[in-house]
């Protein structure tokens, strides 16, 4: 009498061949994990980088502006004079007492130190809360100011958000000096 082979696996073949298996498949979903986390951290870090970016923009805007008014009024020493208009009007962003960026408002005092922003329907980021309107985002922004000396100031930009329980934070800086 012939035997024939047996065709099927055993049981410790099967458990085997699923081992091998589930460890093939969950190595790709980790590195699709992988590579989700970095680009949402990448995508926050461009976003805070251009809502930096937008803190330094305002200032030097601030500056211009004073100086543009005084030599708009015919000001002999529009320089000198838009200087320190411009100086009073950011005079409230010193190290101690950051303020905060809205693009409608202008700078504004943080009541509680941390100036969260929200987002707008069409993409603006703003103080404003707009009645619930607006949605909360993860990011803040802090703008400052620091006397360098009788000419120059420097303005920093700080952006800082949390991502899975983990603080980020990028800061833009510029020294700026009066118009000549």
């Amino acid at each position: 009498m012939k035997k024939t082979p047996v065709l099927g696996f055993t049981l410790i073949e099967t458990m085997i061949a699923i081992t091998i298996l589930t460890l093939a498949v969950s190595g790709a979903f980790m590195a699709a994990n992988s590579a989700l986390t970095v680009a949402e951290i990448s995508r926050g870090q461009l976003t805070a980088s251009y809502l930096a970016q937008e803190g330094i923009e305002y200032v030097r805007k601030v500056r211009d502006d004073a100086y543009l008014f005084r030599y708009s009024q015919n000001d002999p020493t529009a320089s000198t004079d838009g200087w320190s208009d411009f100086l009073a009007k950011v005079a409230s962003c010193s190290s101690a007492n950051a303020c905060a960026l809205d693009p409608i408002m202008g700078l504004q005092q943080c009541s509680s130190g941390i100036c969260p922003l929200y987002i707008r329907s069409d993409g603006i980021y703003t103080l404003d809360s707009g009645s619930g309107s607006n949605t909360l985002t993860s990011f803040t922004r802090k703008i400052r100011t620091m006397k360098v000396s009788a000419t120059d100031e420097q303005a920093s930009s700080t952006v800082s958000w949390n991502f899975h329980g983990q603080p980020y934070s990028i800061t833009v800086t510029d020294d700026l000096t009066p118009w000549q």
